[in-house]
């Protein structure tokens, strides 16, 4: 079928909006109409580094309903709302232990630019476009491996749930499933974007006793009070570690560090309490740690946590569960956007005006 698709020729071009073939689903796929998509930061990585092939489609925090399912898919049907998450191979022991996230392919599936058996979906003539996480959500319709696709409450607005599929379950994941912070213990949380301000609130659900956000932006840090932190610092005119230490007595059990800055790593582990734990989900240069000071002489702790060590299809319905509740605002960190403005919201998302962009498509 034809479908309309934001394609990228070459690395670091502009998005153009044109037709696209999209192929039937194959043994143990679904076709998905996408009503919306968020827009993440690993989209601009891809399209400006060159991280998986092109031509390509990218896309992966996509949100729809069924329309079509392939032979052997038995729990979903058309007409079921779904969000897309990661692509994760099912049978390997990491995903077999509730891991997914690690899984033995996870790079190939996501960044390889081809469906599981290594064929493609997508072309535009004799030319196959690549996939982006299985899914390539920057399209009218998408064509996914059916264990990728959650299926969600039909009565929440589906325009807001696809972020759940990769950056909002990152954060909350990070410290629901990874750090599992004790009742009353203390989180400092390095950046106040999507992944950090996700990963205060999930804090707040945790029970965490002190709650600290820093980021460099006041806007942010007001909006991070009013999603769960007990104490918003501005990492330009504050000293965070000395605070930190002051205000926990000796520094914080758990630090989530979403903002990959070298500087900001290190402070992150000067500012934990002895046994505490840094997770680290930020896409990170390369840092010089002095490891019997910064880690070892205090028995502290460096985990690097990918999407949140999310089994999505248990963690996004209890995230759409604690966001019916009331304890789970993320709608308050979204801004709608038309499909051909596309542009706009990544420009719009790299400056900071914008949290959270969402491309309404169909």
């Amino acid at each position: 079928m034809e479908i309309k698709a934001a394609v990228t020729h070459r690395q670091g071009e502009a998005f153009k909006l044109e037709p696209v073939q999209l192929a039937d689903p194959a043994l143990g796929e679904i076709r998905v109409r996408i009503v919306a998509t968020g827009v993440c930061h690993t989209d601009a990585v891809a399209r400006d580094l060159g991280i998986a092939p092109f031509p390509i489609v990218l896309g992966h925090e996509g949100a729809g309903v069924v329309d079509a399912v392939g032979e052997g898919v038995t729990d979903l049907k058309p007409g079921d709302h779904v969000v897309l998450s990661f692509a994760h191979c099912g049978g390997c022991g990491n995903c077999l232990t509730g891991h997914p996230t690690v899984c033995d392919t996870f790079n190939d599936l996501n960044f390889g630019g081809a469906m599981d058996d290594g064929s493609h979906r997508l072309s535009q003539g004799d030319q196959e476009l690549a996939t982006f996480f299985g899914q390539s959500s920057f399209g009218t319709y998408a064509v996914v491996s059916a264990r990728n696709a959650v299926k969600v409450d039909p009565e929440v607005d589906l325009a807001l749930l696809g972020p759940l599929g990769c950056g909002i379950q990152t954060g909350a994941g990070t410290v629901l499933n990874r750090l599992k912070p004790d009742f009353g213990s203390s989180i400092v949380v390095y950046g106040c974007g999507a992944v950090g301000l996700s990963a205060v609130m999930a804090a707040r659900i945790a029970g965490c006793q002190h709650i600290v956000a820093v980021d460099v932006h006041d806007s942010r840090l007001e909006l991070a009070r009013e999603l769960g932190a007990t104490h918003a610092f501005n990492g330009k005119t504050t000293d965070v570690v000395e605070e930190v230490r002051k205000l926990t007595g000796g520094g914080s059990h758990f630090a989530v560090e979403t903002t990959g800055v070298p500087q900001v790593v290190k402070q992150s582990l000067n500012a934990l309490r002895p046994l505490g734990t840094c997770a680290i989900v930020g896409v990170t240069p390369e840092v010089t740690l002095d490891v019997h000071n910064d880690l070892m002489a205090e028995g502290k702790s460096m985990i690097g946590v990918i999407e949140g060590d999310s089994v999505p299809r248990v963690f996004i319905p209890q995230l759409i569960a604690y966001f019916k509740a009331g304890q789970f605002p993320f709608d308050k960190l979204v801004r709608y956007y038309e499909f051909d403005q596309i542009d706009q919201a990544f420009e719009d998302s790299a400056s900071g005006k914008t949290i959270k962009p969402i491309l309404k498509i169909g």
